[in-house]
């Protein structure tokens, strides 16, 4: 492969090479990274959720307690 290479200008190394890649695996490699994004914000999405639950949830019992407290 190096042989091959060695002999080509060095704009079919660094560019023509790259971009007919992008062409041909450029579908698999956005719906690759659009996954990781969708799972990277579901992941949070889940986070923050089960964050506010708890804090709500905290919240809650904090006032309850205070209530009881008072009879």
């Amino acid at each position: 492969m190096r042989e091959i290479f060695a002999g080509m200008p060095w704009w079919v190394k660094w560019i023509a090479v790259p971009v007919i890649a992008l062409v041909v695996f450029g579908g698999m490699i956005a719906s690759v990274v659009g996954f990781v994004i969708g799972l990277l914000f579901k992941v949070l999405l889940f986070v923050a959720l089960v964050g506010g639950l708890i804090y709500v949830v905290r919240k809650f019992m904090s006032t309850s307690s205070s209530r009881h407290s008072d009879w």
